[in-house]
């Protein structure tokens, strides 16, 4: 539709690849809330990568704490450097009136707890058996 006039929701014109607009404040804000819940959760994941190394018992295999908490704290720089890069690139779609962009960054998390809690029932059902 380039060649024709595009007109916005509010009836203004859309604008163009490159020209960027003041967008309604609203949708900047709610961005960044987003933004700092991804960073609560990395900040929530580097607590939980500690807290595995510093404060839990050694596991029936040695230097488990230090894998567990290691896997933690590299999800948790993937979940703020991933939050940093969806704020950008969320923020740059909404000034120049683009489709948001895909996100792959939910679909890195849910993975890695996944390989995390899969880990940590082995972890147990060795506790168990010994």
């Amino acid at each position: 539709m380039r060649g024709s006039a595009c007109v916005s929701p509010e009836g203004g014109p859309v604008p163009g690849d490159d020209e960027e607009h003041e967008p309604d404040y609203r949708f900047t804000l709610a961005n960044e809330r987003t933004f700092l819940a991804w960073l609560r959760t990395s900040l929530s994941l580097l607590a939980a990568g500690v807290a595995v190394v510093q404060l839990l018992p050694e596991f029936a295999v040695p230097g488990t704490r230090g894998v567990v908490g290691g896997l933690l704290a590299a999800l948790a720089v993937v979940t703020a450097a991933g939050g940093v890069l969806r704020w950008r690139g969320v923020e740059a779609a909404i000034r120049r009136g683009r489709p948001l962009p895909r996100q792959r960054l939910p679909w890195v998390l849910a993975a890695g707890l996944v390989v995390l809690a899969l880990f940590g029932l082995v972890l147990v059902a060795l506790r168990t058996a010994a």
